[in-house]
């Protein structure tokens, strides 16, 4: 990794200790080789040799993982590093990148490492208290958007259970007619994290956070006209099949639906929602659900158990994966 503890000075072009050479795969030609000593690390020099030292040790794919932790560490844009490519890193600024190479090396997601994560128009403040944004979420979000512009109405009021960092809630208040989101998490963690996002935005006045069991923590008699939710729906016997950046960090009340209807199906969060779902949503109103790949007739089962519920339909990702349900609240 990279030692900086054996610096002779810290000013640009500075000696500094180099990084122990990765050992490369079985297979992996043309190694990076650290620069000679006496020579600085360069911009390219650390991206490739970061890039190989990762590779090294199994994880794919990860130059732009490099790239946005080194543009961090130099307070750069990452494509303002291709501006830079010759630059000479000082040995504070490798010191400091260390040890988000090694929390990298460790399969700790990127986004924990920067404490960002990207989600629609939004830069959200996330952690290990909450779980990280996906873009099929965001899939989420339009979709429900696009509905509640076809009514043409305004100052609509909706909730999101299981707020976590408050990425749903938070895109329909600053992209959609709504006047007032209702945020529901378990987490008191969870909700902290989406209190601090709200107030980075300015949006804290128009959302009202609820700690406790789903809708079982929202104030009696709300009703909303949108009722959206990016619920845990994996099976537990799933977890282990997961990805390490997933099922070692990130927090698995968020991911993991207990064994309740089906053992091993990961339905039971999403049929409580739909069940206790009617007394919260308005005639007429839009229930939004995440689900996982392949819950979609499933999921189509259960609203059609519940009476309440009419015209529902299941939505493909960009990947083409059973990912969204929609469904109205029948009219009286």
């Amino acid at each position: 990794m990279l030692r900086g503890q054996g610096a002779s000075t810290t000013g640009a072009g500075a000696e500094v200790a180099v990084p122990d050479t990765p050992p490369p795969r079985p297979g992996f030609s043309d190694p990076v080789e650290p620069p000679p000593p006496g020579r600085p690390w360069t911009v390219l020099h650390l991206l490739r040799w970061s890039t190989q030292y990762l590779e090294g040790r199994g994880l794919t794919g990860v130059r732009l993982d490099v790239e946005y932790m080194l543009a961090h560490v130099l307070h750069l844009s990452r494509m303002d590093l291709y501006l830079q490519f010759e630059r000479p890193l000082e040995a504070a600024e490798l010191q400091t990148f260390r040890p988000l190479l090694q929390s990298r090396a460790q399969r700790q997601p990127l986004q924990y490492i920067l404490g960002t994560a990207a989600f629609r128009d939004l830069e959200l403040q996330v952690d290990a208290r909450v779980l990280i944004p996906r873009p099929e979420t965001e899939e989420l979000v339009e979709a429900v958007l696009q509905r509640v512009r076809e009514w043409g109405r305004e100052g609509l009021e909706a909730v999101d259970v299981g707020t976590g960092s408050g990425a749903i809630a938070l895109s329909l208040l600053q992209e959609g007619p709504f006047r007032r989101v209702f945020a529901t998490d378990v987490s008191a963690d969870a909700l902290a994290v989406a209190r601090s996002n709200a107030e980075r935005y300015g949006l804290l006045p128009r959302i009202a956070f609820h700690e406790g069991d789903l809708l079982a923590a929202l104030p009696s008699g709300t009703l909303v006209s949108v009722l959206v939710s990016n619920p845990p729906y994996i099976a537990s016997a799933e977890l282990p099949a997961l990805e390490p950046e997933v099922r070692a960090w990130e927090p698995e009340t968020a991911l993991v639906s207990p064994d309740l209807v089906t053992p091993g199906d990961g339905l039971a969060i999403l049929s409580r929602i739909i069940r206790d779902g009617v007394a919260v949503v308005e005639p007429g109103g839009l229930l939004a659900l995440e689900i996982g790949a392949g819950q979609g007739e499933a999921v189509l089962a259960l609203l059609r158990e519940v009476d309440g519920w009419e015209g529902s339909v299941v939505l493909r990702d960009l990947s083409r994966r059973e990912r969204i349900v929609l469904s109205r609240r029948v009219r009286n």
